[in-house]
């Protein structure tokens, strides 16, 4: 059983570390690439009128509670018991409905910017993929947030610049 093992282990090991010489990878940092697209700019204009608007929007309902709020402060001593009750259940109601507000604008602004980018992406995903394919390379790895601190020149590419030249 032994010898029978052994023998089989002696028949793979050339076969293994045939196949270790041959993986080949491509690695860049994604993010770089991406920001050199020409697109990039586009959307990030885009998303960053998108951004003002609810900016701009959020400032004109918080400058109107405020004025509610200076309004409310200056006549409390005046309001009978109902009227003060009135007046604090719509501060109430506005703070929730800018709360509310706020978070839907945060929920918006992330979906339009995932919106935005997904074409980029697909295009870059193609892009390297063509690329993996005719380099031959068995995957290719984001180099970004220090996702690989160390390659390997003699079985990896850095293909961040010929990534760019092919988005030209």
């Amino acid at each position: 059983m032994r010898k029978l093992l052994f023998s089989l282990v002696m028949l793979v090991l050339p076969m293994i570390s045939q196949a270790q010489t041959t993986i080949k990878y491509g690695y860049l940092s994604y993010q770089e690439v991406l920001k050199f697209m020409p697109e990039y700019a586009v959307v990030q204009t885009k998303l960053a009128d998108l951004k003002q608007k609810y900016d701009n929007e959020m400032k004109r309902v918080e400058d109107e509670f405020n004025k509610k709020y200076e309004q409310f402060l200056e006549g409390q001593k005046d309001f009978a018991p109902t009227i003060l009750r009135k007046r604090q259940v719509e501060l109430q109601e506005l703070i929730a409905k800018n709360i509310a507000f706020k978070e839907e604008a945060k929920r918006l602004l992330a979906q339009a910017e995932t919106e935005s980018y997904a074409p980029l992406k697909a295009k870059l995903a193609e892009t390297l993929r063509g690329i993996g394919e005719a380099r031959g390379f068995m995957f290719i790895l984001n180099t970004d947030n220090d996702n690989l601190p160390y390659a390997n020149s003699a079985f990896g590419e850095d293909i961040t610049t010929l990534v760019k030249e092919c988005l030209q």
